[in-house]
């Protein structure tokens, strides 16, 4: 069982932590990292197990139909975390959150179905779940989907895609749904590596509409341990929620990172909220912790010191991903 498994995805900020805490951990297990390399691939992110004898990267779009028949020949599970994922760039563009997010999902599908694949765990996200009020419960796995980006929409899609071939064909097919994630290695146009990076470069901390928004964080060692404990026990057809239990607004966000910098809150610049920005997310992952025994481990105060800390320290990984995007606009939230 998890003799040879397909990583989609794998030098992605998630996909990449993944790799480097199970491919030392699994020996016997071999895993192919296919990744196109986009903008948020960077090959940086598994530099320390580019030498294990069970790691192999190949350069390659989910949606290639030729390369997949090739590469699934031995395949007998799939993690799936290769996605566009960044809200603001599906509002300015959606349509490679079209093509990547549900027809590339289905390229995956089809080729497992076809090579009876053991296992498929899709990596999604707690925005299909839509906004929550202050008061509403935190979402659970049998909620309705209410996505409303293009992103999301396009995440509650690839999910029901998913769900239709374990109900159709199937096909043993598990999706994760998880919070804000955070820590080293995230490319520098979410809301935490963004403020670390303004505030280095001595610029304004930009912060969405009055920054009141909530958001729950997990680190990403968490989250990828959680995958792990899915992708050995997680029972057929199931979707399970992956919470940080670290609800914070946005501001408070920003004024802990200002903080540990030594700066001024009076950085702080408010600007113009997005359009449909959610107002809060959060889940209620109790099926993941009563089922499968895991819990996140990793206390958000020194989390966030730890990443703040790598952030500083590792400016040589980030800098050039800013210069090769051309100084790309915005990279406020989420």
């Amino acid at each position: 069982m998890h003799k040879n498994v397909l990583i989609t995805g794998g030098c992605g900020f998630i996909g990449s932590a993944f790799l480097r805490k199970f491919v030392p951990k699994y020996k016997n297990t071999n895993f192919i990292n296919l990744d196109l390399l986009t903008y948020a691939g960077n090959k940086k992110n598994v530099e320390k197990i580019k030498k294990f004898n069970n790691y192999r990267f190949i350069h390659g779009d989910i949606r290639d139909k030729k390369k997949l028949k090739k590469i699934f020949k031995n395949i007998d599970s799939v993690i799936h975390f290769a996605a566009e994922s960044h809200v603001d760039r599906s509002i300015d563009n959606s349509d490679e959150f079209i093509k990547t997010n549900i027809l590339g999902t289905h390229c995956l599908l089809e080729e497992s179905k076809r090579n009876n694949v053991a296992k498929f765990i899709a990596i999604s996200t707690d925005e299909v779940y839509g906004s929550l009020s202050e008061s509403d419960k935190a979402s659970t796995e049998n909620d309705k989907l209410q996505p409303r980006s293009p992103y999301s929409a396009s995440k509650a899609s690839s999910d029901l895609l998913c769900l239709s071939y374990h109900e159709t064909f199937g096909m043993h097919v598990c999706i994760t749904r998880c919070s804000n994630n955070y820590g080293p290695y995230q490319y520098p146009e979410k809301l935490i590596p963004v403020l670390i990076k303004k505030i280095l470069n001595n610029e304004k901390v930009p912060i969405y509409g009055d920054g009141k928004n909530i958001r729950d964080w997990i680190h990403v060692d968490d989250h990828v341990e959680a995958i792990e404990k899915i992708w050995q026990n997680g029972s057929a057809g199931e979707i399970y929620n992956i919470g940080g239990d670290s609800p914070k607004r946005n501001l408070e966000i920003a004024k802990k990172v200002l903080y540990l910098l030594e700066k001024d809150e009076k950085n702080i610049q408010f600007v113009k909220d997005r359009p449909g920005h959610d107002w809060r997310y959060e889940v209620n992952d109790k099926k993941i912790k009563t089922n499968l025994g895991w819990k996140p481990k990793i206390d958000f105060l020194q989390g966030i010191e730890d990443t703040v800390k790598w952030y500083i320290e590792n400016q040589d990984w980030w800098k050039p991903l800013l210069k090769e995007a051309g100084g790309r606009r915005g990279l406020k939230n989420e």
